[in-house]
This record gives C-alpha cells, structure tokens and sequence, in this order.
C-alpha cells in the first residue's frame, strides 16, 4: 500500500503529493513528534506522579479498588506510574497505532503487563462491560491531552465522552483542574505579526507612502493560535497593560461539557495604551487541593521559580480584531469565546450588567482580505521589517535606470511597488496562486497602481512575450520569498524560475539578488536538543523502546534532513564561526549537474556539538546582503541572534559530543553538502573529528 504526502517541490514552487512506502507517514510523524520533549519534561512528570499517587491514596483510603483509565497513553509512561502507585487495574487507551504497539512492549518490559491494558482505540470507541474493552467503569480519570492552547487537541470532547460514559461519577481526575490565565498587551513587535504598517519610500519625486487596503487593516485575521515561546521575548518587546487573570477554569473530576460558550472578565488597565494583544497561557493542578501544581506562566509572572524548559506547551498571543486606546484605571470587559478546538477575544467597554449579559456569543474571526491567508506571521514580520526594506530600496536604486523594465517574481512582495516608485519605466509581476493574484491587486488599487503595475497569474514556464506586452525585461527582482518553502534553501525556486523566463530577459540582464550562499555553523543549543536526544529512563521507568523507535523513524530516510526552527525561539551559542559552504549564481541558469562541497569547519569554542544550523544570504547588489539566519554573535561566550521572520534548518548530530575541556574536544567537525539541482534538495553529512 502506498500513501500519498505533501511535498515543496522547490524546483517548481509548487506543494506536490508523492507516493510514499506507507511506513513514510508515520515514520515522519514518531520522527517529528514531541514525545522526547515530554519524556524529558521532569516538572510535568513528577507533578504528574505526584498526583496520581494521591489520587490512588484516595481512592484506597475509601476501601475501593483503584480503576484508571489513561486516555492518550503514549509510551504507557501515567499508566506505569499508577500501577507502580497501588492501582488495582489501568486501561491504557492510545489511538495511534505504532504508538499503542510501543506502549505494549514498554509496559511489559517494566513488569507491568498484568496491570495493564493497552487499549488501542479512540476514546470515544472504547465499550465498557463484561465484553468489552474495560470490566467496569474507572473511578481515576488520567490524561495528557492538552496542547499550548488547553483544548486545541480536542480535550474537551474527550472528557465530555469519558464521563458520560467509561469513568464513574465523582471519580478522581489527575490533573483535577486547569485554568487559562490572560493578560492584555501593547507590543509593535508582535502587532506586526497580524498587520501591515505603512511603508515609506524615498523616491526623486519626494516620499512615498504605501498602504494597505482598508479591509485589510480592518480584517480580524485568522482564529489559528500564535503559540511561542514567550520567555525568549524581551520585556523590552511589550507593554503590560493589565494584571493577570483569571480567564476561566475546567475541573475535570467532574462532568465537562464541550459545546461553544464564553467567559467574560473585568479589566482595568494598569496603564494607558494601545490594546493589541492577549497574551495567554495555563496551569494544570493535579490534585484538589491545588497543592500539585504545573504552570506555564512566563518570567515576568514568576520570576522566582526555576524555569522548566518545554517544546509542548508554550504560551499563547491572541490579536484583537483592532487595537483600541484604553486608559489606566477605566472599567473594560475581555470576552474569552470557545469553540471545542479554539479560543478568541474581543475587548469592550464595560456597559451595565444587563446589557453585557444579553451580549451574543462573538463570532470566531474569519480572514476576509486574504492576506492573512496569504502570508503567515513571521511573513508579516518581514514585511514589516524597516531595515530590511531600506536594504531593497538601496539596491534598487543601485540598478534601476529610466528605462528599465521590471518583472518580479515572489509571492505576494512590494517589491514591484518599489521599484515602480524608485523609477522602473515599467513593472509586471508574476503571481503563482488566484490568493496572491487577489490580495496584490487589492495592494495595487489602495495605492492608486492598478494601471502602472501588471500583474501576471502565469508559471514561469508558461510566460508569454504577450503576458509581458512583447518586451524584454532588463531587471529581475526577487526577494527571493515563496509561500511553500519550508527550508531556508526551498527560496532558489528564484533560480529555477529565472532559468524558465531566460527567453524573455533582455542579453544584458541585471538579476537581484545577482546571487545567493548557503552557510552553516555548528553549534550548542540551551534546551532544543532535548526534542531529538534519547530519554533512556524516564521517572524510573525504562522507555528506551520509545527512543529506539523515534531512532528508527529518523533513519526512515538514507539521510538525516534537517528540520526547519525558528532559532531567535531556541538559544544557542555558536561553537564555530559561521562559514560559506556554497554559493549559487543567478546571473546564470540552473546547471544541470549536482553542486557538491566537502571541507571541515574548526571547533573554536567548548561545548556540546548539538548540531549544524544552515541558513541562506541573499546578495542583492554590490556590497548589500540579505541574511535568513545569523544576524550576529553578541558576545565572546557565542551567544547568537537569528532574524526572527525567517526559520533556521537546523541538522541534529546523532552522537552529541561532550567536552568539557579544549584540548579533548573534537578539532573540528567536517561535511559534505550535496544540491541536487533536479529536485532542489540537499543531502548532508556531517562527521565529528
């Protein structure tokens, strides 16, 4: 059996379905999921443990036999820990099959197979009775199900189900209650993520202002949660606008109920400003006493405790349909409404209690400007980016004349606006999707361009001297972005493309960026290793099977990849300077063979050879470069600062080195890079010396 996955094809900028084994899928998803982070999240699992042992106690402190039930068991890790707490019988439900099978050999490995029952089910399909999955009701009710929203992973239904249904009433649940925390926010930084602010252009005929379209700026966005990690936002990067609070509570030892509904909170601003954003988060008390409790909350709110470092569950940002002025001390309302999958907010005025209450439920926000649909949010970020334009626009003007005819070619730029208002005699730009057609044109006619800028809806390869009015074109720009990319690299699609127009550009063609290079440093990560390194034991148990496995799935593929992460999220200090490993021109086409490159890059600094971080740069004109990844090294113990709109390809060493001194470190680490310019993709190894 085969099974079909989605691909960026980077040689046509285009997502493709291939056939794949039918082991693909699944090895992809034990390779990328998060089940290493949270064996090696030690203040979840103890918490957890914790609790359980008291729900356990209190359970046999009645006289009854301990029955739980562990829906979303994973690697059987709660089950264990039950049983290993005095439960008479655990029903360890896993849906995912490779995962149910795992947890079978996991359980019987550590002795546990005549307490538990790996179940490998939905929740909601298990039967209860003398035949069925489980004997009799369970009167422990233990689960994992939540993401960094709570209930973005269908916790809600799921209780709802398990209560009706396959847990007694007044059973123990662990954890017994969850609360959503939020707290209101001012912060350009983030608002750029969900707006387009005004850019300015110099031009010879005075300042040029472009804007977005009214629907645009008046557009709620899109209801998908911005989860981040929130403690690696400087405080300097917001404005807290109110106290924390307490949003609204679940307690799961009891009946829950998942239909939509909202949750309404009085506010007052501690400080005037600019509503933007909510910033929200939770914590999980695993016991009823709220003794046991496991939190989210970022530095600023606890900044006493120790921090426990976590990839699965972050921290929220939430926009506001539109920013509001609010004054310190006036009364507002925040409304919280839920879905079974999703949260979001609206901020009013406080009015009467009667009107609030006949207040209606607010609709879930819908994207109706395309452009949040179009560009993502570090797309956002970028676009918003000052400097980043600046160094555009000094290029441009670098190459632009009188007479140039431009075609763009980048999903969804204001580069062609750019270059109409720096002097370009005449601009086309090339859109590859009916989205990115759509939300330019709404760009085009807010800024009065619709007839100085044409837009072409065409593949590179399908371009017609009529799209382009029988003109040849003697600047092509891109930035280069693309929509599909998922690695740094995927953006060459400027290259292929370029290769595809070459008919129509004029013999003396001026292409920017002229050319692109990739580079790579090797590094030691503060936590991110911990989603990829083996866990061995876990709480005293032995889940070695799980790291097998996940091993396995890694090694799915003759090469590792590297994986995309947005590096200004995950701290790391650069144990080598950075290095220009391959360089690609766009002043010529595509080759047809290979590009390959072996060296060895010196290990200056002591550390943990976590892995390699690659990144793109982008040479736009003389002396004017566009870097992805490394913005700089801050101070002499390596620290690094990534650009924060771009992710890094980050290639994780299989065997983490370890040194503690210089002079038994691994000298130096080599490599060997290989772009295949027939898929675009490219193969590397890397070996510790």
């Amino acid at each position: 059996m085969k099974t079909f996955c989605g691909r960026a094809n980077p040689t046509t900028g285009a997502m493709e379905w291939l056939e794949e084994d039918e082991n693909y899928d699944y090895h992809q998803e034990i390779a990328r999921s998060r089940y290493a982070d949270m064996l090696h999240d030690k203040d979840r699992n103890e918490k957890y443990y914790q609790g359980i042992r008291a729900a356990v106690s209190r359970v046999k402190e009645r006289g009854e036999k301990a029955i739980v039930l562990d829906i979303g068991t994973g690697t059987g890790l709660l089950s264990m820990m039950a049983a290993s707490a005095g439960a008479d019988f655990c029903y360890a439900v896993e849906v995912f099959k490779p995962m149910a099978n795992a947890a079978v050999k996991i359980v019987e490995k550590n002795g546990f197979r005549d307490k538990i029952k790996v179940i490998n089910k939905h929740s909601t399909e298990v039967t209860v009775g003398p035949d069925g999955d489980m004997q009799h009701r369970a009167n422990i009710l233990v689960t994992e199900l939540f993401d960094t929203e709570l209930i973005g992973e269908g916790a809600l239904p799921t209780y709802e189900h398990a209560h009706k249904y396959l847990v007694q009433e007044g059973c123990e649940a662990v954890p017994h209650r969850a609360t959503v925390y939020v707290q209101l926010v001012e912060s350009k930084r983030m608002w750029a993520w969900n707006k387009l602010f005004p850019v300015h252009v110099e031009a010879e005929d005075g300042e040029k202002i472009i804007v977005s379209p009214s629907e645009m700026e008046n557009c709620p966005g899109v209801p998908s949660v911005c989860d981040i990690q929130l403690n690696q936002m400087p405080s300097s990067d917001f404005t807290v606008l109110s106290d924390v609070v307490t949003m609204f509570s679940v307690d799961f030892s009891k009946p829950v109920r998942s239909a939509s509904t909202c949750y309404r909170v009085q506010l007052e601003p501690v400080k005037s400003g600019k509503a933007q954003i909510v910033l929200s988060w939770w914590d999980i008390d695993m016991d009823p006493s709220g003794m046991i409790n496991c939190t989210m909350a970022p530095y600023w709110v606890k900044p006493t405790s120790s921090f426990q470092w976590r990839d699965h569950w972050m921290q929220c940002v939430y926009f506001l349909p539109n920013e509001d002025p609010v004054l310190q001390g006036e009364k507002l309302c925040l409304t919280a409404s839920r879905d079974e999958y999703s949260l979001w907010y609206k901020l009013q005025k406080a009015r009467g209690e009667e009107e609030n209450k006949s207040d209606v439920r607010v609709e879930s926000p819908v994207c109706r400007c395309q452009a949040h649909l179009l560009w993502n949010r570090p797309r956002f970020g970028q676009l918003n980016d000052k400097s980043r334009t600046r160094q555009y626009i000094k290029s441009l003007m670098k190459v632009l004349k009188a007479d140039s005819v431009c075609l763009c070619i980048s999903d969804g730029s204001l580069l062609p606006v750019l270059a109409h208002y720096l002097g370009a005699k005449q601009v086309f730009t090339l859109e590859n999707s009916a989205v990115s057609y759509s939300v330019m044109e709404k760009f085009f006619k807010a800024n009065h361009l619709e007839d100085k800028i044409k837009i072409i809806e065409a593949r590179p390869e399908l371009l017609a001297s009529s799209h382009l009015e029988d003109k040849k074109i003697s600047v092509l720009v891109g930035e280069p972005f693309f929509t599909t990319s998922l690695l740094p690299w995927h953006n060459l699609y400027f290259w292929y493309a370029r290769t595809a127009v070459t008919s129509h550009l004029t013999s003396d063609v001026t292409i920017l960026p002229q050319s692109a290079s990739l580079h790579m440093m090797i590094v030691e990560f503060q936590d991110l290793w911990r989603i990829r390194s083996p866990c061995g034991t876990c709480e005293g148990f032995d889940v070695q099977i799980m790291d097998d496995m996940i091993n396995n799935s890694l090694n799915f593929r003759e090469s590792k990849e590297a994986e995309p992460h947005p590096l200004w999220e995950y701290p790391c200090k650069s144990l080598s300077d950075p290095q220009e490993i391959l360089t690609f021109d766009f002043r010529k086409t595509v080759p047809q063979h290979c590009l390959s490159t072996e060296g060895s890059v010196n290990l200056l600094r002591k550390g943990k050879s976590h892995g390699a971080v690659l990144w793109m740069e982008y040479h736009l004109a003389a002396d004017i470069s566009i870097s992805t990844g490394l913005v700089q090294i801050s101070n002499e113990k390596g620290n690094c600062e990534w650009n924060p709109h771009c992710k890094q390809a980050v290639y994780f060493f299989s065997s983490v080195t370890e040194s503690e001194t210089l002079s038994d470190l691994p000298s130096a680490v080599t490599y060997a890079i290989n772009f295949d310019t027939k898929t675009g993709e490219i193969a590397m190894d890397f070996k510790l010396l």
